[in-house]
């Protein structure tokens, strides 16, 4: 080693270039990984969905009362959670056909709706009169509509 007039190192040596190419490459690997799992989190925060499945619909006619009962389950398959706010039947919100169509389950239906979180299940009863067009062997069309606007339709055979 050689010492230059102020005392310094004259005989300095660098990294090589292949050692300084191996270290650049690791870090920008490092930090392109970081980003990427960094934008990963960003976008499955946007991009939560609702996913209603209808598992089982079906209408049991009572003799005794003269009416049909319709039980729809429902199962949320998708990240976000859901609400059904509305029932259409026959294309008609249900409020239309007055004392002929009552909902059962959720007693507060009409308010609130009937929150179902993801991975969890709900169920919707409601009674159909005979009469004002309903009968035996008819086939009805539901329709849930949810919070965020989507619908589900489901074909039920009253019998």
């Amino acid at each position: 080693m050689t010492k230059g007039k102020n005392g310094l190192l004259r005989d300095k040596r660098g990294i090589s270039p292949v050692v300084a190419t191996v270290i650049l490459v690791a870090v920008t690997i490092v930090v392109a990984v970081a980003v990427a799992y960094w934008m990963g989190g960003i976008a499955a925060l946007y991009t939560r969905f609702e996913k209603l499945e209808i598992t089982s619909a079906y209408a049991s006619y009572s003799a005794t009362y003269t009416n049909w009962t319709v039980t729809v389950n429902l199962r949320n398959t998708g990240s976000a959670d859901a609400t059904i706010t509305g029932l259409l039947v026959n294309g008609k919100p249900y409020t239309e056909y007055g004392a002929n169509m009552t909902i059962v389950s959720p007693a507060d239906f009409s308010t609130n709706g009937v929150p179902i979180p993801s991975g969890k299940s709900g169920t919707i009863v409601f009674r159909i009169e005979k009469g004002g067009g309903f009968q035996a062997g008819v086939s009805i069309e539901i329709k849930l509509h949810s919070a965020s606007g989507q619908d589900y339709p489901k074909t039920i055979t009253l019998d």
